[in-house]
């Protein structure tokens, strides 16, 4: 297959597109590179590589025009709740008007399968964990709106227009790549770092939100089963992608080793988060295989 991936040279789309490529598909890659909680950019030599905006229409329009991919891993975003709070204007062009360009041109240009990215935020504060997909969503904050209204639009994009769309919720991801630098680093990378350099590990309030995090690894395995799957109950439909386990953050740390330093809280975030990933494993066959304990145990 020919599959395009955007956001491809970050931490979850790099690992896919190696994936892809090991398992002899062809990629086009896409990425901005403006992830500023990235140490790095992973582009693989191997894929056609474009360093562009999602948002940007023509050069989007160009590649899907010249490339007809058959396959669409959609995982560029603006993804880190904070950021979208100090912008949500530029939230609402990155996670949604964008995604809705990219269903058009799926369209237009007869892709077999297009797969998004989007997050367990959607599900907020007022659903009661373990969390399932037919919960209603409760965004609280313009990052989960925003994916939460791309999600509607696969829908609808497939009812109406029959481009069979996937929607996965990624529940806290974590492994090798994971992003580094700055205050709104998701926790784990950002502990790793912390203890590296003998800093105190900051944990947000009084650490006892709990948290599902599910391996990177897994989560390339969610996306590639969502695009082989010729199952009509995956089109259309949305699926969590959590481990369905889950660790407050004080445990976490303390797991870790070394000092702890409580800092306040943030708004905007939920309490608890635990994935209900029973709709995953019966209709795409997907099964998480890795342990945070024993990832964290083994760095």
């Amino acid at each position: 297959m020919l599959c395009l991936v955007t956001g491809a040279a970050g931490f979850i789309g790099s690992h896919l597109v190696d994936t892809l490529l090991e398992e002899g598909h062809e990629v086009v890659a896409v990425d901005n590179e403006s992830a500023d909680s990235n140490e790095k950019f992973y582009w693989n030599p191997k894929s056609e590589q474009f360093k562009t905006d999602i948002t940007n229409a023509e050069e989007m329009e160009y590649i899907f025009k010249n490339y007809r991919p058959d396959w669409v891993f959609h995982l560029a975003a603006e993804a880190r709740i904070q950021p979208t709070i100090d912008n949500p204007e530029g939230a609402c062009w990155t996670n949604f008007m964008a995604t809705v360009n990219l269903l058009v041109l799926c369209e237009r240009y007869d892709v077999e399968k297009f797969i998004f990215s989007s997050t367990s935020a959607s599900y907020g504060l007022k659903n009661k964990i373990p969390v399932n997909e037919n919960m209603k969503p409760d965004c609280l904050n313009p990052y989960s709106a925003t994916k939460v209204a791309a999600e509607n639009f696969c829908k609808i994009y497939y009812n109406l227009y029959g481009v069979k769309t996937v929607t996965l919720r990624y529940f806290n991801v974590y492994g090798d790549r994971q992003p580094l630098k700055g205050q709104y680093a998701p926790v784990i990378g950002l502990f790793l770092e912390q203890k590296k350099m003998g800093k105190s590990l900051t944990v947000i309030g009084d650490g006892k939100q709990t948290r599902d995090f599910t391996h990177v690894k897994d989560v390339v395995k969610a996306n590639i089963l969502a695009a082989q799957c010729q199952n009509e109950k995956s089109f259309g439909e949305v699926f969590n992608i959590g481990s369905g386990i889950n660790y407050t953050i004080l445990e976490i740390a303390m797991k870790m080793g070394g000092k702890i330093m409580l800092t306040s809280s943030r708004p905007g975030e939920a309490r608890d988060s635990l994935a209900d990933n029973s709709k995953a494993k019966e209709v795409l066959g997907w099964e998480p295989k890795h342990n945070l304990m024993d990832y964290i145990k083994n760095e």
